[in-house]
């Protein structure tokens, strides 16, 4: 999951950016409201976790900014006054969560999920295909209850391939995902990391397809849908 962090204090944005980096996840870090307003229009993120007190233009300025050009991407805002008229300015300017200063990070990380399966349509953070199960709030990967070692990036890509299993996602999809600002991640790595994982996949009966021109499919292994077809037989 790709995330924009914007933040001015430096010490909290590097504490929360450290954070969301151990749950495996892409943060760009912005301190200023000018360029968070064009930013959030430009790149492909799945969250922004917005502070109201910004320099520039202030957080409820990025928000509206973002709403009236249509970006969707879900907002968590933080805000160091725990008044009602703040809260409820920021969910009907289209904020979707916000968390009052301090905060504990493990409540944001709980929050920020909530607001990405709320996204996704789902009610839970575990994926399941075949006897793979991804477990997205320990982040495992478990064959059979047996854990999967991955990389980040492996558990970042298989995530998304879980997400979307039996659709086609695309490689520029997985690039605006996989990328932040410091750490480029190019069509080129996407094929690296897909062989990687059809290797480690082969034994695990399911199997990455490449549908020319348009991406990867993640799909049941043939044993599998054998195996499925021979039991209903």
């Amino acid at each position: 999951m790709r995330v924009l962090l914007v933040e001015d204090d430096a010490a909290l944005s590097l504490g929360v950016a450290r954070a969301l980096e151990r749950e495996g996840w892409q943060v760009d870090v912005l301190a200023d409201g000018r360029q968070a307003a064009a930013a959030g229009l430009v790149a492909q993120f799945e969250l922004a976790v917005l502070d109201l007190g910004l320099p520039g233009l202030d957080g409820m300025g990025v928000l509206r900014a973002w709403r009236a050009q249509g970006a969707k991407l879900p907002v968590l805002l933080l805000t160091a006054r725990d008044e009602l008229a703040d809260r409820v300015g920021g969910l009907n300017a289209g904020a979707d969560d916000y968390l009052v200063k301090p905060f504990d990070l493990p409540e944001l990380i709980a929050r920020l999920r909530a607001l990405q399966r709320r996204a996704q349509g789902r009610v839970s953070d575990t994926l399941q295909l075949g006897e793979l199960l991804l477990d997205g709030a320990h982040r495992e990967l478990l064959f059979r209850g047996e854990p999967v070692r991955l990389s980040q990036r492996e558990f970042a890509l298989t995530e998304m391939l879980m997400q979307r299993a039996g659709r086609v996602v695309g490689k520029d999809a997985i690039v605006a995902r996989l990328s932040s600002w410091e750490a480029d991640f190019s069509e080129n790595s996407v094929e690296v990391y897909v062989h990687r994982l059809r290797k480690r996949f082969a034994e695990l009966g399911v199997e990455i397809r490449t549908v020319r021109g348009f991406g990867y499919v993640l799909e049941p292994g043939q044993q599998l849908l054998g195996a499925d077809a021979q039991h209903a037989g």
